[in-house]
């Protein structure tokens, strides 16, 4: 094993380690804080964990074995139910964002009336079509035979052996990423470039307001002011962050990947084995950051894991306290006789 095949087996451990304590303690919040799940937003971060903990505990083991070991790591059946899984699992993950920015657009953009738009039945029907949707394209590459080892990627996903189906096998990938990854985008782009401008349009408002009262309020100590001023700049940063930090890691994890199964599809592009495992690494990513970008730095969520530590970090000093109170009265007892 080189220093690259070491290099990706230690990335894909990292990603492995994150990926699933992330997400456990994504599912830990969701059964820990009811005011989480009586949300609509729970389903969709429910669907997208529970994916991203699958494709954690199935598709990058088998990955990692398929580095180590530079071929099939299972049998054709175990190889073809991973490869399946994984189209699946990769697509819903997508739609599963694209559902969480159409959320947020409806929450901001309809902030009145969001509760009667948005409700827990109107999120499991979108869930539903999510999976409809993600379940199309593999079961159709079952079908037709679609699925197994690739060795550029090492990894068991949709690979096409013979060359008399190579057109068919080009359109149906195209119109896969096409309908997957590129519709995912463009919802992404669309609903999220929204909010942005409703966001900007109330910073807006906000600053007016703030100015006014920075003239009127003529005694103000300089440094409330340069706070207010500070404050300003922070809130017209905040959501161009938040919003690039969604998109940009949506672009970052999936679009090499798909770039290159693209580009693999002529034959005039050498592609070198070490990039399309990197790049199969960098779609595993996405399930070891989702956590972090759509669930644990919210506000609620800490609040769930702060809540959480302390009933654990309770329970064991109750526990080190009885403990300690059974062996001093074991200790007094024989004094006392």
């Amino acid at each position: 094993m080189n220093s690259w095949d070491a290099g990706l087996v230690g990335l894909l451990v990292g990603t492995m380690g994150v990926s699933l304590l992330s997400n456990a303690l994504v599912l830990l919040c969701l059964l820990h804080s009811a005011d989480i799940r009586r949300q609509a937003p729970a389903l969709f971060t429910l669907n997208l964990t529970c994916g991203n903990l699958l494709c954690t505990v199935v598709n990058m083991p088998l990955t990692l074995a398929g580095v180590v070991a530079q071929r099939q790591p299972a049998g054709d059946r175990l190889c073809r139910l991973a490869a399946f899984l994984d189209t699946f699992l990769a697509t819903n993950s997508m739609l599963s964002m694209a559902a969480l920015s159409i959320d947020r657009w409806v929450a901001v953009v309809f902030p009145l009336s969001y509760r009667a738009k948005m409700r827990l039945r109107d999120a499991a029907l979108m869930v539903a079509y999510t999976w409809l949707h993600a379940l199309t394209f593999p079961a159709a590459a079952l079908a037709l035979s679609w699925l197994g080892f690739h060795q550029l990627y090492a990894s068991c996903t949709l690979c096409s052996r013979r060359p008399d189906e190579r057109l068919r096998f080009a359109v149906f990938t195209g119109a896969f990423h096409a309908l997957s990854f590129l519709l995912s985008f463009i919802v992404l782009c669309c609903t999220y470039l929204k909010v942005l401008k409703v966001a900007r349009f109330h910073c807006k408002r906000i600053d007016v307001i703030t100015m006014q009262t920075l003239v009127l309020l003529v005694d103000i100590h300089p440094s409330v002011r340069e706070r207010c001023l500070e404050e300003q700049k922070r809130r017209r940063q905040r959501a161009t962050k938040k919003i690039s930090t969604f998109i940009g890691t949506f672009l970052v994890c999936f679009a090499p990947y798909v770039i290159t199964r693209l580009v693999e599809l002529s034959s005039t592009v050498p592609i070198g084995s070490h990039w399309g495992v990197l790049s199969k690494c960098l779609a595993y990513s996405k399930a070891a950051s989702d956590p972090f970008v759509y669930s644990l730095l919210r506000h609620q969520y800490r609040k769930s894991c702060k809540e959480i530590l302390n009933r654990v970090l309770h329970r064991r000093s109750l526990h080190s306290s009885g403990l300690t109170s059974d062996s001093h009265s074991q200790n007094i007892l024989p004094v006392s006789e």
